[in-house]
C-alpha cells in the first residue's frame, strides 16, 4: 500500500503581543511511547538499511547525514521541534525567557534529567558543551556556526544556563548542537582525533544507547528504558549496511530489514503492491540542483583550481540554467515524484519559500539562452561549440554522483541540453569521495550538489557567505564559492531578526540574488520516497504530519514512536497521533513583540550529496 500523504500546507507563524514583559511559556507535557515486547517477549528489533559510511560518531566533528541522524537519537538538545508542525518545543530546557534588548538568553532545565550512565544531566553540561566549541576550533567542526556569535555561556545552578550574545540572534531556539556529558568529554586530550567510536555503550541522553560499531557493517542502538520522555517501541535499532539501493531494496522484500529510504520512483511503485509492505511518499524537504565555479579562491582571493573562465561571466552561467528543462526532469528522472523548483527552500517550508516573479524568471528556453551567448560574444566553432571571446572553448566538465540513479540520469538529460546551446559536456560520473575532492580543489566546472533544508534556513544560506569561502584550499563550508556582498549583508540582517516576516522577507531577498547569479542553481524538490514492512512496525511517526518522512526528522519522532507490529493493541500504518498533543511551539515575548522562531539545523554532508 502506498500511504501518499497530503504534502502540508504552509503555516503562518501566529504571534500575538502580550505586553513588555519578558516571559517564556513552559511548553506541555508530552505524551510517551511505551516500551513494547514481541509477542513471546523477546527484545524487538527495527533494522534500516544504510548505504552511507560514519564520518564521526563525535558530534563535534560529524557531518553526514548517518551519522547526525544518530546523533538525534543518542543526545538530547536544549530545544526540539514539534513532530506535527515543526515548531520548536521544549526538550533538555523546558522553558526559556529573552532580555529586554535580546541579548541574554536563559534557559530553565527540566528536572530529573540524568546520563545513559546515571550521572546527572546539568546546566555545566550545557555550558561546557557550548563553551568548548566556542574555544576549540576542533570542537567547532560540525556545529560552531550556532556559537560564533556567542559571548559567554554561564550555568548559575544545575537548572539554569544563561547565554550572552554579542548580537541579537534569531536561531536561538534552533541551537542544532548535541548536549555532550561534561565527565565523560571534558578527558578528551583532542577533540580533533577523537571519533567517539572506541568505547561503548557511548554515554547519552537521548531516547537510545549507542552500544555497538562495526564501520560499513552495522551500527547498534539500544532503548534507553529511562528516557524522561518514555521509553522507545523498540527495544533495538539496527542499522545495516548494503552496497546499493537494489539490494536493500530485496532485503526488505525478504524481510531482512525494517526500513529503505531514498528509494527511485521505480522502486516505489513496484513495493506499493506487495503484501506486508508500505511506501511513505513524502514532501521533499531537500533540493538537488548543481553548482558553477564562478572562479573559486580562498578569502584573500587567491586562485584556487582550474575551473573554466568562460563560468566568472554571469550571461554564460544564466544561459546553462536556461537550458535546463526542469519539469522534464520532474517527469521522466522522479515520475511525477518531485516539484520544480526555482528557490532554494523548498515549498514544504512556506514562510521562507520564494520563487521569482514571471518576468524574472530564467525558464527552460533554449532559444533565449541562446541568444544570450551570441549577445555576449561566444560564437560557434565549425564543429558547433562555442568559443568565448578570448578563444577558449566552452568545453566543460559536470562531476556527477554515481551512486543516485536520479542524478545520474539528470546528468545525462543535462549533457544533452548544453549540446543545444553550444555548450560541450564531459560527464564525469563518479563516486562522492571524489565528487568532494573535486570541489574543495577548485577542479570542476559543473557539480551536482543536494542539501536538506530544515525548518530554520539559517545553515544552508549560512554556506554561501563570503565566510565560507576557504581559508586556505580544503578549508570550505561551501559547496559553491559563492561570495556576494549584498547577499552577506542580507545574511547578517536575517540571523539578528526576531520579527518572523520581516526575516522571511530577508531570506526570500537572499534567494534571489542567488537565483539572478546562477552560481547555485536548484533543479527539484524530490519526493522522499521510503517503504517499511508493515508486518514488523505496527505504527510510526511522519514530521511534519501529515506529508512528512520518517529517516531524516529533525528530531526522533519515527524511530522513539515506532510500535512493533505485534505489540498489544497495535495497528498498522503511518501514525499520526502517536504524538498528538505535543505542544505546538513556544512563544517569547519581549521588549513588547512577540516572536517565534523556528529551527535552525546544521545542513550535513549527505546533504553535501
Amino acid at each position: 500500500m502506498v500511504v501518499r500523504q497530503t504534502p502540508s500546507r504552509p503555516r503562518s507563524s501566529r504571534w500575538t503581543a502580550l505586553g513588555a514583559a519578558v516571559l517564556a511559556f513552559v511548553v506541555g507535557s508530552l505524551p510517551t511511547a511505551a516500551a513494547a515486547e514481541s509477542a513471546d517477549g523477546a527484545p524487538t528489533t527495527l533494522t534500516l538499511a544504510v548505504s552511507q559510511p560514519v564520518d564521526s560518531l563525535s558530534p563535534f566533528l560529524a557531518q553526514r547525514a548517518i551519522s547526525t541522524n544518530i546523533h538525534r537519537l543518542v543526545y538530547d538538545y536544549l530545544t526540539n521541534y514539534d513532530a506535527e508542525t515543526n515548531e520548536p518545543i521544549g526538550a533538555i530546557a523546558e522553558s526559556w525567557e529573552v532580555s529586554e534588548d535580546q541579548l541574554t538568553w536563559t534557559f530553565h532545565l527540566r528536572d530529573g534529567l540524568e546520563w545513559s550512565d546515571g550521572e546527572p544531566l546539568t546546566a555545566d553540561d550545557v555550558a561546557w558543551t557550548y563553551t568548548t566549541m566556542m574555544e576549540d576550533e576542533a570542537a567547532a567542526t560540525a556545529n560552531g556556526n550556532f556559537v560564533a556569535n556567542f559571548e559567554k555561556v554561564t550555568a548559575p545552578d544545575d537548572a539554569t544556563v544563561v547565554v550572552k550574545l554579542a548580537e541579537p540572534q534569531a536561531t536561538m531556539l534552533a541551537l542544532d548542537v548535541p548536549i555532550l556529558p561534561r565527565h565523560v568529554w571534558e578527558n578528551v586530550d583532542d577533540f580533533a582525533s577523537h571519533n567517539n567510536d572506541q568505547d561503548f555503550p557511548v554515554v547519552g541522553s537521548g531516547p537510545f544507547v549507542l552500544t555497538g560499531y562495526e564501520p560499513n557493517r552495522s551500527i547498534t542502538l539500544e532503548a534507553n528504558p529511562d528516557y524522561w520522555r518514555g521509553a522507545p517501541g523498540f527495544d533495538r535499532i539496527v542499522f545495516r549496511y548494503y552496497n546499493d539501493q537494489d539490494a536493500m531494496v530485496e532485503a526488505l522484500r525478504k524481510g531482512e530489514v525494517s526500513l529503505v529510504s531514498q528509494l527511485t520512483p521505480a522502486q516505489a511503485d513496484a513495493l506499493a503492491g506487495e503484501s506486508g509492505i508500505t511506501v511513505n511518499d513524502a514532501s521533499g524537504k531537500r533540493f538537488m540542483g548543481f553548482t558553477i565555479n564562478p572562479g573559486a579562491r580562498t578569502q584573500d582571493g587567491d586562485p584556487i583550481g582550474d575551473g573554466h573562465p568562460a563560468l566568472r561571466d554571469r550571461d554564460v552561467r544564466r544561459a546553462i540554467t536556461m537550458a535546463i528543462d526542469k519539469e522534464a526532469i520532474v517527469e521522466r528522472v522522479y515520475g511525477g515524484y518531485a516539484e520544480a523548483a526555482e528557490g532554494y527552500i523548498p515549498s514544504r517550508y512556506g514562510d521562507y519559500h520564494w520563487t521569482p516573479a514571471g518576468d524574472e524568471r530564467l525558464a527552460f528556453d533554449p532559444e533565449a539562452a541562446n541568444a544570450l551567448l551570441d549577445e555576449a560574444g561566444y560564437e560557434r566553432g565549425e564543429d558547433g561549440v562555442r568559443v568565448s571571446p578570448d578563444g577558449e572553448r566552452l568545453s566543460l566538465r559536470l562531476h556527477v554522483h554515481n551512486d543516485r540513479p536520479d542524478y545520474v540520469q539528470t546528468g545525462q538529460f543535462v549533457e544533452e541540453w548544453l549540446t543545444d546551446i553550444g555548450v560541450e559536456v564531459q560527464g564525469e560520473y563518479v563516486d562522492p569521495g571524489k565528487i568532494g575532492d573535486a570541489l574543495t580543489s577548485g577542479e570542476y566546472d559543473l557539480i551536482f550538489t543536494g542539501w536538506a533544508v530544515n525548518p530554520d534556513p539559517d545553515y544552508v544560506l549560512g554556506i554561501h557567505t563570503c565566510d565560507a569561502l576557504p581559508v586556505e584550499p580544503g578549508t570550505m563550508r561551501s559547496d559553491s564559492y559563492f561570495c556576494n556582498e549584498d547577499y552577506d549583508e542580507l545574511y547578517r540582517r536575517q540571523i539578528a531578526e526576531y520579527d518572523p516576516q520581516e526575516r522571511a522577507n530577508l531570506v526570500k531577498e537572499m534567494q534571489q540574488i542567488l537565483y539572478e547569479e546562477a552560481v547555485v542553481n536548484v533543479l527539484v524538490y524530490p519526493n522522499t520516497l521510503e517503504a517499511y514492512r508493515s508486518d514488523q512496525i505496527a505504527s510510526i511517526q511522519v514530521q511534519p504530519d501529515p506529508g512528512g518522512n520518517i529517516w531524516g526528522q529533525d528530531g526522533y519522532w519515527s524511530f522513539w514512536s515506532a510500535q512493533p507490529a505485534d505489540a498489544a493493541g497495535s495497528s498498522s500504518g503511518v501514525s499520526g497521533a502517536l504524538i498528538a498533543g505535543i505542544a505546538a511551539g513556544v512563544v517569547v515575548v519581549g521588549a513588547g513583540v512577540v516572536f517565534l522562531v523556528v529551527r535552525h539545523r546544521s545542513a550535513t554532508a549527505e546533504d553535501r550529496e
